[in-house]
């Protein structure tokens, strides 16, 4: 079992659960009554991932908590030990339920769970259930695994199930609970956390995430019964060839954000207009360099091609999402003014 030496390396939640396993079951016990059901659950799952932890860690954490203690021990955090706490303080069936979470695939929240079940088995799953059902589990998950799903599903369902996300206002509690309670006999449980997004820019994302030819052939269908649906769709999703629309500076981010060995493949299927874009912001030696280096590749397949230029895009997204760029939409209002 891996020992926790390093106080440096400790995150926040794992400070917490040093500290609340230390104290003791009848002192944290006392403290869980104080905290909602997502704390509860965030502390519980530290836990019991915790493993060994070392007395000097406990000893620099009390410290740091200022409380004038110390520890000779080593605190061992386990799902039993863990269990054992929570007993003391919720019912039987919460307590199964966090636990059932925490033995569970990977992930905090039953949505992060989702993502990490093969898209084979979550499509196949959920083929099954209604329209309205799916929808709300696709508007759940990240979009990329909901794209691969959605892939998967049988192409009038799966159109079915588009036309409810894009209809689809703040799920109501109930509705997710429900859902959340006929998925957790397949699958795991947890408490959700309920969050309103636009359903269009949703589907937008997930439209960037399907491969190119499933994308197509979704928005061709959505022309023909949505068309402003699909036009509303298609101007907020984010190609790689809008990519035009950055400026000199977050070209240059860009760039020194990715990964440098998937950039030549990327540009290699890229219009000569975008790949001057890349060439003119890299230093003259660089420019040169990935110019030898894409030539020299020969022949790269469509999917190698679409694979990279997706992960720029989401590379870019990511660094929007931080603001260290700004993607202009195309409105006069974001135009740039030199």
């Amino acid at each position: 079992m891996r020992v926790r030496e390093d106080y440096r390396t400790l995150s926040g939640a794992e400070k917490s659960s040093i500290f609340l396993l230390a104290l003791g079951e009848e002192y944290t016990a006392k403290i869980f009554e104080h905290m909602d059901d997502d704390e509860i659950m965030e502390i519980s799952q530290t836990m019991a991932n915790l493993g060994k932890v070392s007395s000097n860690v406990v000893e620099r954490l009390f410290v740091d908590f200022a409380e004038q203690m110390s520890s000779s021990n080593a605190l061992v955090g386990t799902l039993d030990s863990t269990e054992r706490l929570l007993n003391k303080v919720l019912g039987e069936d919460k307590v199964g339920e966090i636990m059932e979470e925490i033995r569970g695939p990977a992930g905090r929240t039953m949505w992060e769970k989702l993502g990490n079940v093969n898209e084979d088995i979550l499509a196949s799953f959920l083929q099954k259930e209604y329209p309205q059902t799916v929808a709300v589990v696709m508007s759940k998950i990240q979009s990329d695994h909901a794209a691969r799903c959605l892939a998967l599903l049988p192409e009038n369902f799966a159109l079915e199930v588009i036309h409810r996300m894009l209809r689809m206002e703040a799920v109501q509690k109930e509705v997710l609970e429900d859902v959340e309670r006929t998925l957790r006999t397949e699958f795991m449980s947890n408490l959700a956390r309920t969050q309103r997004r636009d359903s269009h820019e949703m589907m937008a994302e997930i439209f960037n995430s399907l491969d190119r030819s499933a994308e197509t052939k979704f928005m061709e269908e959505l022309e023909k019964s949505a068309p402003e649906s699909a036009e509303k769709i298609r101007s907020l999703m984010f190609t790689f060839e809008d990519m035009m629309k950055l400026d000199p500076t977050a070209i240059q981010t860009v760039i020194r954000a990715v990964d440098k060995d998937k950039l030549p493949t990327a540009l290699k299927g890229a219009t000569e207009t975008l790949r001057d874009l890349f060439f003119s912001n890299m230093s003259e030696r660089a420019a040169k360099i990935m110019k030898e280096d894409m030539a020299a590749m020969g022949p790269v397949r469509l999917k190698e091609v679409e694979e990279t230029q997706q992960y720029i895009v989401n590379v870019t997204k990511e660094l929007e999402g931080r603001g260290e760029i700004v993607i202009a939409v195309g409105n006069d209002e974001d135009e740039l003014i030199y």
